[in-house]
């Protein structure tokens, strides 16, 4: 491990991680904590010593000039912190890197130990998986837990997988083991478009977080995106009659499936999350959800996070069903899994959908 700097007390902290690679399909689990990170200046206290952990042969480190001096920047882990303003400040401890290629139950540890020194009151990784589900749909977004009492006050689905995991099944093992409250959401997204980014995911897990933690995320340009990028792939598809049916297809056996819950919890859920997005002071300047700014700052800052506007999504892959994989667990609101596709696991994936579909 590698402290940059130290840490002041927290604020009702709680971590939130992503790891990229097989946990992370259309890279959307990442993109939502580097959106956070970005939208609400982290400040990077430490990094995890990447010869510990990663294989430079599978993840490779990179050169670049740095005025006119070369440098090498190594895979790793970051941890960085934020301040949430407003009337009830808190506290979120970001954790963003790649899934490691070796010594797992060390790296979990590592990171709890972490998690115990600055008084994490909860652990929420995000993941992404591919599956059966249409982009012109409301993204399915999982929330799942392994510690029984969690599942019911927050009304989770207790995990019931069995089978192939990754590092998100791991960490959230651990911590249940730790005594860490932790809880896991999933993210769907096609498998037909699979191609980073997916801004439309991206936004669906945030908005899940948002109402697990009861915090206000600014979104800033993410909703602009995801609309360009499903208009993007609607054109695209419209291109191809054996996409177009296939995708007509997967309407169809979703709207099916979730006709009865079409009044139900999603609803209320949207007008919650409406109802707290007016609220006075929630803007910009200032109040529940914003980032406070200025003074001196004893962190490092990670100046690794750039926003750049989504480019323009690939055509959508021929409308095969995904190759099967080392797991059985169905993607939300969906028949496939993620690991049929080769890219996100489905370690914690049956649970309930925040976005109105299910999985199992």
């Amino acid at each position: 491990m590698i402290e940059l700097e130290g840490v002041p007390e927290l604020i009702d902290p709680v971590m939130v991680a992503a790891f990229e690679g097989w946990n992370d399909a259309g890279d959307a689990a990442s993109t939502a904590v580097a959106h956070l990170d970005r939208e609400w200046k982290g400040e990077v206290f430490a990094a995890l010593d990447a010869e510990d952990y990663y294989d430079f042969q599978v993840n490779r480190p990179t050169v670049f000039l740095d005025n006119g001096v070369r440098k090498i920047t190594w895979p790793t882990t970051r941890l960085s912190v934020v301040r949430i303003g407003g009337d009830k400040p808190r506290d979120l401890v970001l954790v963003r890197g790649i899934e490691p290629s070796m010594r797992w139950r060390s790296f979990c540890n590592e990171l709890l130990a972490f998690a115990h020194e600055l008084g994490v009151e909860m652990v929420v990784i995000l993941g992404a998986l591919l599956g059966d589900t249409p982009h012109t749909r409301p993204v399915p977004v999982s929330g799942v837990t392994s510690d029984a009492d969690l599942a019911r006050t927050m009304d989770l689905e207790e995990t019931r997988y069995e089978g192939p995991t990754g590092i998100v099944g791991i960490l959230q093992e651990a911590c249940t083991h730790a005594g860490v409250p932790a809880v896991s959401l999933w993210a769907a997204v096609p498998h037909y478009v699979s191609q980073p980014p997916n801004p439309k995911a991206t936004l669906a897990l945030l908005n899940r977080l948002e109402d697990l933690i009861g915090l206000h995320i600014p979104l800033g340009e993410l909703p602009e995106d995801a609309r360009a990028w499903q208009l993007g792939v609607d054109q695209l598809a419209a291109e191809d009659s054996e996409v177009a049916e296939y995708v007509q297809t997967l309407e169809e056996a979703r709207d099916t499936a979730e006709l009865p819950e079409a009044s139900g919890e999603a609803i209320a859920r949207e007008f919650e999350r409406y109802l707290r997005r007016r609220e006075p002071g929630t803007g910009p300047g200032g109040g529940p959800g914003m980032a406070t700014e200025g003074g001196e700052s004893p962190f490092l800052r990670d100046t690794g996070s750039g926003r750049t506007r989504p480019p323009k999504p690939e055509r959508p892959e021929k409308p095969e069903k995904p190759s099967s994989g080392p797991g059985p667990e169905s993607a939300p609101g969906s028949g496939a899994g993620p690991e049929r596709a080769g890219e996100g696991p489905a370690d914690e994936s049956p649970g309930e959908s925040g976005d109105g579909g299910s999985q199992e």
